[in-house]
């Protein structure tokens, strides 16, 4: 993974009446959606365009799918686009909820030849994780952060001190003895149709999992089910603090377009410029965002930034109750 700073964008026009705007476009098992993204405000700059995932999501059916979304919106500058597997340098390496000949496929290379102009292909929790700590309810967060996002799948990202830890894939741990996601994911909870409270167990009892394996500072919550977190966050008893996701839904959107906005390879390319007519309220130069070789031993500076949803005395999970990381698929 590349080192990602943003004090390194040097051509994005700053000051009155300008801002950072990219698009970013965030791929799912059930639906592909984008938006330009204001990088200035951590928003979307205009309302998000959402196509269903098409069956089955080979290669080519995505990318004219994504082209639909980037002709919807006259785009013509580099884009930002999440993928639910892991990535490396821009090359997918799982795709467990898309068709299995994206394995091996040099995704970044697939869209910078298909649309002419530089694109980025990311991890959708790590750019998810990347949007929340940079704009959302990890903002100011010193410790380690750990992102999880709820929906077809489960996935997850971190973040410590500012550096991004790339392709954690804590969905896939077992618990029980069964893949987390089989239990803990929204489809889960679609397709098993359980209540509220019970799915709300499940996801507790994956937060305790995860408490155990890297004792987070922070516990952040996203995914399209955050609009529904009244009807379980109750059920949500860990030591560790847990927020939801202020960009909800856009996370990954949003955190897309950064890191595409901020990244600098070995060619040195840089983002190209959007200025918008209306003016936005002055903002510094955001904090760097880089990503680390290793995850570090956190230490506990204290309560976490945004709202609590749950917190207990009680303890963490007990190895015993049968959590294990699983090999990769």
């Amino acid at each position: 993974m590349r080192m990602i700073h943003a004090a390194t964008a040097t051509n994005i026009k700053r000051g009155p009446g300008a801002t950072m705007r990219l698009l970013g476009i965030d791929i799912g098992g059930t639906g592909i959606k984008g938006a330009p993204v204001d990088l200035v405000q951590g928003c979307l700059d205009a309302p998000r365009f959402r196509l269903a995932t098409p069956q089955p999501a080979t290669p080519q059916a995505v990318l004219d799918t994504i082209a639909l979304v980037v002709e919807h919106f006259a785009w013509t500058g580099p884009i930002g686009c999440t993928f639910p597997g892991v990535v490396r340098n821009g090359v997918v390496k799982t795709a467990d909820h898309l068709d299995p000949a994206w394995v091996g496929t040099d995704a970044e290379k697939l869209l910078t030849e298909h649309f002419g102009v530089p694109a980025t292909v990311v991890n959708d929790a790590d750019a998810a994780a990347l949007a929340e700590s940079r704009y959302g309810a990890a903002r100011g967060q010193t410790g380690m952060v750990l992102v999880v996002t709820l929906g077809t799948g489960i996935g997850t990202g971190l973040v410590y001190r500012g550096n991004l830890i790339p392709n954690s894939e804590f969905g896939h741990i077992e618990i029980r003895g069964r893949d987390a996601e089989l239990r803990a994911s929204n489809t889960a909870r679609e397709t098993r149709k359980m209540t509220w409270k019970k799915w709300g167990r499940h996801v507790a009892r994956y937060l305790q999992a995860l408490e155990h394996l890297l004792n987070p500072d922070q516990i952040v919550l996203g995914g399209g089910i955050v609009k529904s977190a009244d009807h379980f966050k109750d059920q949500l008893k860990t030591s560790t603090p847990v927020v939801f996701a202020a960009l909800g839904n856009e996370a990954g959107i949003v955190g897309a377009a950064l890191m595409a906005a901020t990244r600098t390879d070995s060619q040195g390319e840089e983002p190209a410029a959007d200025t918008a007519s209306s003016p936005r309220p002055p903002a510094g130069d955001p904090p760097p965002v880089r990503t680390a070789p290793a995850t570090p031993s956190p230490s506990k500076p204290g309560a976490a930034a945004g709202s609590t949803v749950r917190k207990s005395s009680s303890s963490v999970r007990d190895p015993a109750h049968g959590t294990k990381a699983r090999p990769h698929r």
